[in-house]
This record gives C-alpha cells, structure tokens and sequence, in this order.
C-alpha cells in the first residue's frame, strides 16, 4: 500500500502533535480556576505543542504510552475486558490509540476501500473514535464524512485532526446501546459508504449478539444511496472473525450481497470447523512511531491484519466472480516436505490447494509466491484429499491481487 503508507506519514506528526498538546496543557486562566480547574485535554484548546524529537516518542513519553499500548492491547485481545468498555474517555488509552492504533487502523481501511466498485463520494462512520477510517476515506478521495461515536473526547480530537489538517470532518454524537434510530442520526441523508470499524465485536455480548449486530448492520444499510457499499472491519482474533462470520450469514440469509472478500454465495465454508476462520493481511513498513511503540510494548507490526466485509443492501446482485476455476487464499504458505499448500476460498467452496516441489513448471510457478488475500485462477488440478492438487501441466495465474476488486466481466 505504497500511496496509503505516504499519506499515512503525513498524519504521523499531527497525531504526535495533538497528542503532546493534550498532555501537557496550558496554565488554567483565572476563569477556568474559578470553574473548577483547566481546559486542555484532547480537542479542549490545549495550546501549542512542547517541542519534541521529530517523529519519536522520548524515553519518558515512550515508557507511559508503551505501558498504555500494552494495556489496551492486553484488555482488546486475551480477557477482552476492555472490549465493550468506554476506553476511549481515558486519556492514557486514547492516547495510546492515537499514537499506535490509528495509524493501523488507517492503513487496514485504505487496504478496504480500495475494493470498493466505485469510490465514495459521502461517508458516515459509525464508531468512528478519532477518526482513522473517516481520514482513511477522505485521503481516498470522499468529499464529505460525517464521524460518529459515543465518546466527545475521542470526536473532539477527531476535529482538531481536521482543523490541522483542513479536512471537511463533521461529527455525531452517536451511542450504539441506546437504541436512537440511525436514521435520526442521518436526518435523512443517504451515504454511498457505511463503515462500521472495530466495534461490531464490542457490542451486544451475549446469546442473542449476533442477531442484534445483524440487525445493526441492516439498519446502517438502509442509510445507503443506491449502488452504496457497507464495509465492517473487525480484528483478525479467530473468535471475533467466526462472530462476524456468522453475522455475514445472518445478513446474507435476508438478501444481502457480499461484494467482498467472499467468492463463495452460500453460508460460510470457514464456520464448518471450529477451527477454521478467515481473515486478511497486508504487509507493512510500519512508522517509525508505530515501530518504536510495537517494541515497547512487546507487539510486533509488520503487517495489517483485519477480518472485513464489504455488504451491499438487499436487493442489489452479488458480484460476478473471475472466469475460471477462481479461489481467494485464505492461509499463510503452508509448507510440508516436497510440498507448499495453501488454503482457497472460490465459488465451490473451501478446499486446499496443493503443488509437489517436483511438479514446479514455468506454468504454475507463481504458486510458490501467492500471498493471502490474491485471488488466482487454477487449471488443471484434480481431487485429492479435503482439496485440489496441482500438477506439472496445471496453470496458476493471479486474476486479483490482494487488496485489489475480484470481478467478472458483469460485475456492478
């Protein structure tokens, strides 16, 4: 993602900026003293910045937000006990977001849009934080977005973002639980992108979840104008995958179409084992920033992974797949002795695919190389085992790479 990754360095330093005039505000005026104490914090008039080194943390700035990264990667990831809670009003984990999360979350959207059909001139995100998905889609070329999310300090650094930057950034207060209509939030707008980024899994535990993460994604699909896409990103955890997962059943059991990543029409091939999900990935150069806070915290970020669906609304066809035997990879190489093996998703469904070191030809070569995400056409394979095995007269050939839209001729 070499154009996202040079926009990306270019909110690198206003990140660093809006957040080191946050921690350290300004001396109250005698006003704010007789309020109560001062203004200052994230998107409240903080002052101008301290100077500081380029785009690095200092050691005592590095120690408190690696500290803060770990935590809010700890309470995301293994217990989850920060999922669902209000985070983001914490001034050390929106901080930490800033910094680490957004940059993220800003390339695994650019990586997304980029299968859209057609670019998004109007854009609401919903659960929007800070806004990485609303800048991710205005560097993409929309005109107008409007970011929603239940936490005022996160909106409000979100529109200091802006201002420093000169973006057209409107903000919504917009609180999932509380059961307002989506359409109020919208006052009667449609969008031609709905995106709906790392909150789904964070909402509505218990039995009935998935039906009511269904139903909210339904009701975000009614605020779409027509040819308009749904896009929902949700982390690559195998438990918070398999939920969306059946979340896209539900969705596509009521008529919706799957523009992406999915070749395959009926219920999700990948939810037939327990252990099986799907996800993207891709590779990455982190920022610096990004590079020295992973290292920090003890996590590694050299590449975006993310499980993602792009939904158009009822009533609109599904996509036509490539010609051909066509799979999407779902897997990492899966090396055994003699051979490479890959999982592949097509419109026959979830099988293995496989080539014999000794059946390497000039043909089917690029076999060797396939990253996940590439959608390739196969000729000359036959049934072998849960999958498909290729030999020295079989062609291998990349009809989409990863990140970019798998159509057939007829697509919309």
């Amino acid at each position: 993602m070499p154009d996202a990754a040079q926009d990306l360095s270019r909110w690198i330093p206003r990140l660093l900026a809006a957040w080191r005039a946050a921690r350290r505000p300004p001396a109250p005026s005698r006003h704010e003293r007789s309020r109560g104490g001062p203004l200052g914090r994230f998107g409240a008039r903080p002052g101008p910045p301290p100077r500081g080194p380029g785009e690095l943390l200092a050691p005592d700035e590095l120690r408190e937000v690696g500290a803060a990264v770990a935590r809010l990667s700890r309470g995301l990831t293994r217990e989850r006990e920060l999922a669902g809670a209000r985070y983001m009003d914490e001034e050390k984990l929106l901080g930490a977001y800033l910094l680490f999360y957004w940059p993220i979350s800003y390339l695994q959207a650019r990586g997304t849009l980029s299968e859209l059909p057609r670019r998004p001139r109007s854009v609401l995100d919903l659960g929007s934080g800070p806004g990485p998905i609303a800048f991710a889609a205005l560097d993409a070329g929309a005109a107008e977005v409007v970011a929603a999310d239940r936490s005022a300090r996160a909106l409000a650094t979100a529109r200091a973002l802006a201002a420093d930057a000169g973006e057209p950034l409107a903000t919504r207060e917009w609180n999932p639980t509380r059961g307002k209509p989506l359409a109020e939030l919208a006052a009667g707008r449609r969008f031609d992108l709905v995106t709906v980024g790392h909150v789904l899994n964070e909402l509505f535990a218990g039995p009935d979840a998935d039906s009511r993460r269904a139903a909210l994604l339904a009701e975000a699909a009614g605020l779409l104008a027509p040819g308009g896409s749904l896009l929902v990103v949700e982390p690559a955890l195998r438990d918070t995958s398999r939920a969306l997962l059946r979340v896209r059943d539900l969705l596509v059991a009521r008529g919706f179409a799957v523009r992406a990543p999915c070749l395959y029409r009926g219920g999700c091939p990948a939810l037939l084992r327990e252990t099986d999900w799907c996800h993207a990935e891709r590779a990455i150069e982190p920022p610096p920033l990004v590079a020295q806070l992973g290292r920090a915290a003890g996590l590694r970020k050299e590449a975006v992974k993310m499980s993602y669906l792009v939904l158009a609304p009822p009533g609109e066809a599904w996509p036509e797949p490539p010609p051909g035997r066509v799979f999407r990879i779902v897997s990492e190489p899966l090396p055994s002795k003699g051979r490479l093996r890959y999982m592949g998703c097509g419109p026959e469904g979830r099988l293995g695919l496989s080539l014999q070191e000794k059946h390497v030809s000039d043909a089917n070569r690029r076999f060797e190389s396939l990253l996940r995400g590439d959608v390739v056409e196969v000729t000359g394979a036959e049934p072998r085992g849960d999958g498909l095995a290729l030999g020295e007269g079989s062609t291998v050939r990349v009809v989409a790479e990863a990140g970019s839209p798998a159509r057939g001729e007829h697509a919309p």
